[in-house]
């Protein structure tokens, strides 16, 4: 079984609760198994217009390669009514496959792990709330840039009972 992150975001609709179904639709897949969430956090869009984006990330075990779980994350987007009519349109549902194991994998599909991850705090702030001492092949320790990242407004979802185990 590999060790797989996945970001979750959106900023159109009720996004917390598509939040929590996608983690329903991972959790109930046979070769997935859910094991962590972070809090939910509100942050300002980056590179592009629209409200502010609501995001999460959830660690879980697969038996599936890095690409074949992109299709499931994908599928899981295009079942929540994803469309994409421009590059960073506002969106319902955004599943980002951030790091599969210690892999490097780079074409014309998939890059893992995610290569703009260390630029955003509403990755990095949920992803080391459930790995805090996280090092990834191309990066290195993913908390040595969080200070970086300063400048970039976010807050953490009050009444939220994270990280948890699923």
């Amino acid at each position: 079984m590999a060790l797989a992150y996945i970001g979750l975001g959106g900023n159109i609709g009720d996004t917390k609760q598509l939040i929590k179904d996608a983690i329903m639709c991972f959790a109930q897949r046979r070769e997935l198994k859910v094991l962590t969430r972070s809090c939910m956090y509100q942050s300002a869009p980056i590179g592009c217009d629209g409200q502010d984006f609501i995001n999460a990330v959830i660690s879980l075990e697969t038996e599936l390669t890095p690409h074949q779980l992109l299709t499931v994350c994908q599928q899981v987007e295009n079942d929540f009514g994803r469309e994409r009519p421009f590059l960073n349109a506002p969106r319902t549902l955004d599943l980002d496959l951030l790091a599969y194991d210690q892999v490097i994998l780079d074409d014309e599909q998939l890059q893992v792990p995610h290569p703009r991850m260390v630029e955003r705090a509403f990755v990095l702030l949920p992803l080391l709330e459930i790995e805090p001492n996280l090092s990834l092949p191309r990066f290195g320790k993913l908390a040595d840039y969080l200070p970086h990242l300063q400048n970039q407004r976010i807050e953490k979802i009050k009444g939220c009972c994270c990280p948890s185990k699923v």
